[in-house]
């Protein structure tokens, strides 16, 4: 029998539970031992942890967030720290460990398996900007409820002849505030991998007042940048232990450029940690389900380094280092294509 930890790391994502949920279930059938980790990496600091049986996994598939908690602790910020979460994975006798997280949490699985201790991945974000897989669990989820939310206020704007800017989440990758503001009929899309410029922007709202239509939706990812401008725009200078510093305000700043650019009352509405929340859809529990068997094969095999995937309809395993390697970003041909339907 062995004895397998898991912890959830960074921002929490839709599914997460059901990774959690699948990965224990397939381990207990096989006589393993689970143990969970909690708050992320700092619970290897700090060694806090509970025991992963049939009772404390039942229930949990349809809820959001993360029955272990999560933290965006960096274990190799500090010499100390690092000292720390090594000791404490020795004390803890694990003999492997699932982490799932997105870039960061799984940069720092990839650390600690290059430094000799036993890990595997399961890709975490609803940005759905990790290079190794396909699609990421929550980003189904977080894309849906943008794109209710776009087509509720697409009724309040109409009412008030009104463009209202949504803010939605999306720090390196435009990929939520493209598949929502498309799906949700948006007129102009904004990310940041692509910038842009506010009279392109004022440009589509006003072809669509000439075809007689008196309100506009403009969805702007968090990260995007102003074409006049060199960086996104941040609500705090102070960064987290991974570095990012807290991003919000694109699109308040966006209407306020819009509004004096056009003349027309303009609103921004930030749809923030709400896309996070919340029950997740039945695809983010589909593929949370099988990243989290695949994982729990990887810990029973021994096959340490590596992470589940989606590839295709099929989830596989690939290197963990591939899946941090790069981020994986909206490419411009693709954007250039929805553009079509701006305006």
């Amino acid at each position: 029998m062995a004895r397998f930890g898991i912890l959830t790391g960074g921002g929490d994502a839709p599914a997460l539970n059901a990774v959690i949920r699948a990965a224990v279930r397939r381990s207990l059938e096989r006589g393993h031992e689970v143990l969970g980790i909690r708050h992320g990496w700092k619970g290897l600091l700090t060694r806090e942890t509970t025991p992963l049986d049939l009772p404390a996994v039942s229930g949990i598939l349809h809820r959001g967030g993360t029955i272990l908690g999560t933290s965006r602790t960096n274990p190799y910020k500090r010499a100390e720290d690092e000292k720390r979460a090594k000791e404490g994975f020795r004390a803890l006798g694990i003999d492997t460990l699932i982490a799932c997280g997105g870039e960061d949490t799984l940069g720092v699985a990839s650390r600690l398996c290059a430094d000799g201790f036993p890990v595997v991945g399961v890709p975490k974000t609803i940005d759905n900007d990790l290079s190794g897989t396909d699609v990421t669990f929550g980003f189904d989820t977080a894309v849906s409820i943008a794109t209710e939310a776009i087509g509720r206020l697409h009724s309040t704007a109409e009412s008030h002849d009104r463009v209202i800017v949504v803010e939605v989440m999306g720090r390196h990758a435009g990929w939520i505030a493209l598949h929502s503001g498309v799906a949700g009929g948006a007129d102009f899309v904004m990310i940041p991998e692509v910038p842009a410029r506010i009279e392109d922007v004022a440009a589509a709202v006003q072809a669509r007042r000439g075809r007689g239509k008196s309100f506009s939706i403009i969805v702007v990812a968090e990260g995007a940048v102003l074409a006049d401008s060199a960086s996104p725009v941040v609500k705090d200078a102070q960064t987290d232990s991974f570095g990012h510093q807290l991003l919000g305000g694109v699109g308040e700043r966006v209407a306020r450029a819009l509004e004096e650019k056009t003349g027309l009352e303009t609103r921004s509405v930030v749809l923030g940690h709400v896309q996070r929340g919340g029950t997740p859809t039945a695809r983010d529990r589909w593929l949370g389900t099988m990243f989290g068997l695949v994982a729990a094969d990887l810990a029973h095999r021994g096959e340490h380094g590596k992470m589940a995937a989606l590839r295709g309809e099929r989830v596989v395993a690939v290197p963990l280092a591939e899946g941090v390697a790069t981020l994986k970003t909206v490419g411009r041909d693709l954007y250039d294509d929805m553009k079509t339907l701006f305006g």
